[in-house]
């Protein structure tokens, strides 16, 4: 499988880690934002195929392995056989766990292979259990536990402006007049809130959290929040999208 060999270079629960993240990146773009490419791919008419993460955030559907044993634990085999045969939304969520499953695998072998002690598997399990599980950012299940996590009361009033920038930076191009010293006061404890309240969101396609500098866009058919990088949309060009579908909504109307 391309990208195993190189993983072997890991020694450290961290250097695992970042291979553990890279590859879920990989997958999550392949059921969510990169589905359509995904689906297609994944033909009932051909053989046995599984669908792999790479430590570059990349993916592929392929043929298992051929060497026995293979160099890596292998993914769930033939999920394009039931791809025709279960409602899309099931079928996804289907793969979603079992990637979640070959990913854990995939991870602790490495651990086995480096000799990692006690401390060391549970600084790579918590690591891990610290990110959503793919299923939870398929199915939307983070962004529900993350809402219960930091109930917000203003969401829909905000809801109208999905082009929302989430940037310090882009704040302060907005406003180049100075404010009165109460309207300061008041707009650094807005600031204040307004990071608490999209601290806990995760973005729709690689399941990471909010973060300062950072431009994000709500989709106004699902809600959820996406980097701007992951579904290639700049601050710019988001000014001229008068109602924003993310890739996986899209997908779907076509698709219908």
């Amino acid at each position: 499988m391309e990208g195993g060999a190189g993983a072997y270079n890991s020694r450290t629960a961290e250097e695992v880690f970042r291979d553990f993240r890279g590859r879920r990146a990989g997958m999550i773009k392949a059921l969510t934002t990169e589905v359509e490419k995904f689906y297609q791919l994944c033909d009932p008419e051909k053989e046995n195929l599984c669908l792999y993460g790479l430590p570059n955030e990349t993916w592929e559907v392929n043929l298992p392995a051929e060497e026995v044993p293979p160099e890596l634990p292998e993914p769930a085999l033939g999920i394009n056989f039931a791809r025709d045969g279960m409602d899309e939304k099931d079928w996804l969520s289907l793969v979603a766990v079992h990637s979640d499953a070959w990913l854990l695998a995939v991870a602790f072998y490495f651990g086995a292979r480096f000799g990692f002690d006690k401390e060391s598997r549970r600084r790579l399990f918590n690591m891990i259990n610290n990110l959503p599980t793919i299923y939870e950012v398929v199915t939307g299940t983070a962004k529900k536990q993350s809402k219960e996590k930091t109930p917000n009361s203003s969401s829909k009033s905000n809801k109208s402006s999905s082009k929302m920038v989430m940037s310090r930076q882009a704040e302060s191009k907005a406003s180049k007049m100075p404010l009165p010293k109460e309207d300061e006061e008041s707009g650094e404890e807005d600031e204040d809130e307004d990071e608490e309240e999209h601290g806990n969101t995760l973005c729709g396609a690689c399941g990471d959290n909010y973060a300062n500098d950072e431009f994000w866009i709500c989709c106004d058919v699902c809600e959820r929040w996406f980097h701007g990088k992951c579904v290639r949309i700049t601050p710019a060009r988001a000014e001229h999208i008068k109602q924003y579908k993310c890739p996986g909504c899209s997908n779907k109307r076509a698709r219908a």
